[in-house]
């Protein structure tokens, strides 16, 4: 497993100004705030980034921003992920930023057969000038990588790990575990089952709440890989008020909700078809993040 993945990644939120034109200057407030908070590495265009509203061309400029803020010199990922295969490949082939390694998105809509999602992998892994790290999120793709194909994909050079997001599935990600190879990145999509994730044998999180939260979601990873259950329990409890609220109205909808309550962006503006959260939850979370 590449060591600079294992721990805390940060999933971006791509801020916006009034206008609904990427808000570059809260974009770097932002990149400061979670790597002085002590994150691991750097997600550019996740789910969490609305993604599927930005133009290539806002991608590509979102991510060489992001790099140019980078201080610490942070891992990137780089989302890349979709439907057509062909046309994916294409994409790959003539991409020339230079990222630490891609998040590709099992493909969403078409809800191919096992078969089906192990070429695709498998054709993005053969043409990718850097690792890919595979992307499980059934509830927004339609369609689960089971365990077996999770494994085969594993022999693959240029496949590095997965980041497992299936829910309440905590029992997938130990089968992964059980026989994955030694050096195969295990990490969480969900910022609400680290604990047990990494009791399962996971070996972190791309994590949404990080945004906001940098310092205490990377302090309980951390004890989770020292092995210091306890001490992690502790910062999860301090944490918990708001992951019970964060994904009430959908995602990124109550993180950016957060993260301008906290000033940390200036507007808390979406891009349709996302819209901003409710004035309740919006208080509620400003409420709880204050406490903190």
């Amino acid at each position: 497993m590449n060591s600079r993945f294992k721990g805390t990644g940060v999933a971006l939120v791509t801020p916006f100004d009034k206008d609904e034109n990427v808000d570059f200057d809260a974009l770097a407030s932002l990149v400061s705030h979670v790597s002085e908070g002590g994150v691991d590495y750097l997600v550019v265009m996740g789910t969490t980034a609305e993604s599927p509203t930005l133009s290539e061309a806002e991608k590509i400029e979102v991510l060489r921003f992001v790099k140019s803020k980078n201080a610490k010199n942070l891992p990137v990922v780089y989302g890349l992920g979709g439907n057509d295969t062909r046309a994916l490949v294409k994409q790959y082939q003539e991409f020339t930023e230079n990222v630490d390694a891609f998040l590709v998105v099992c493909p969403y809509y078409n809800r191919p057969s096992q078969e089906g999602l192990k070429a695709h992998f498998e054709a993005i892994a053969n043409v990718a000038s850097k690792p890919i790290i595979l992307y499980n999120v059934p509830k927004r793709t339609g369609v689960n990588l089971e365990v077996s194909t999770v494994l085969e994909l594993a022999k693959h050079p240029n496949i590095i790990g997965i980041k497992e997001a299936s829910g309440t599935h905590v029992e997938q990600c130990k089968q992964i575990a059980e026989a994955m190879p030694e050096d195969f990145l295990l990490t969480s999509g969900d910022d609400d089952l680290i604990i047990p994730f990494m009791e399962a044998g996971g070996h972190g999180v791309i994590s949404v709440i990080a945004n906001a939260m940098p310092r205490q979601t990377s302090d309980l990873v951390n004890e989770m890989l020292a092995g210091n259950l306890e001490q992690a329990q502790e910062v999860n409890t301090i944490m918990v008020e708001v992951l019970g609220l964060l994904f009430v109205e959908g995602n990124p909808t109550g993180v950016k909700a957060l993260l301008h309550s906290m000033k940390v962006i200036s507007e808390n503006v979406l891009r349709l078809p996302l819209v901003t959260s409710s004035d309740s939850l919006y208080t509620m979370l400003a409420a709880a993040g204050k406490k903190l």
